[in-house]
């Protein structure tokens, strides 16, 4: 909770804006979720940032497993839940596709899993991250866990996008902070 609580304060101060695409439905019908959003720093920081359990570990999670290989683990460790996936496959620098995970409560979701393609591409000064996200289904489970991602997901490139204007980020710190706002708020409430 207080991870999700300090990602929601992260992501309000975070000035830049990813491009979220509305519900895209090809010629067949199919849905695809689109963001992209330009990094300051150049493709070899953010592929760092993106694919290292220390890099990761500096802005989206405290806890996160990253093993870099096809079958290996993308994980983030919330209290209660994991997100992420498993990797599929990679080019270095350029390409990383992930078999993702929705949050625990899509478990039909989470069970079939999506397909997401994150794109690094140079682009001067910064990186142009690009996920394309595949493999869903029709239902109100699969449309709920669209609308959620969409905003999860711009989110997390948000979140990239801090880390590189403001560093990494202090999670310690983060947790102390966001423990006294909570506990600020609880004794406002009292009054």
């Amino acid at each position: 909770m207080r991870i999700a609580f300090f990602a929601f304060l992260l992501v309000a101060s975070v000035s830049a804006s990813a491009q979220v695409a509305s519900p895209v439905r090809t010629e067949d019908s199919t849905q695809v979720l689109r963001i992209e959003m330009t990094i300051p720093a150049s493709v070899h920081d953010v592929w760092e940032a993106f694919t290292t359990n220390k890099g990761l570990s500096s802005w989206l999670a405290p806890e996160v497993s990253v093993e870099l290989k096809p079958g290996g683990d993308w994980l983030v460790k919330f209290p209660g839940s994991t997100g992420g996936g498993t990797i599929v496959s990679f080019v270095p620098e350029q390409e990383i596709v992930i078999s993702a995970l929705a949050p625990d409560r899509f478990p039909h979701v989470r069970t079939a899993r999506t397909h997401a393609v994150f794109k690094f591409t140079s682009m001067g000064n910064g990186t142009l991250v690009s996920l394309t996200q595949t493999g869903w289904q029709r239902g109100a489970e699969w449309d709920a866990a669209y609308e959620y991602l969409a905003a999860g997901d711009a989110q997390i490139l948000a979140m990239l996008h801090h880390r590189f204007v403001a560093g990494p980020t202090d999670w310690q710190k983060e947790m102390s902070e966001t423990a006294d706002k909570s506990a600020h708020s609880r004794e406002g409430e009292k009054r």
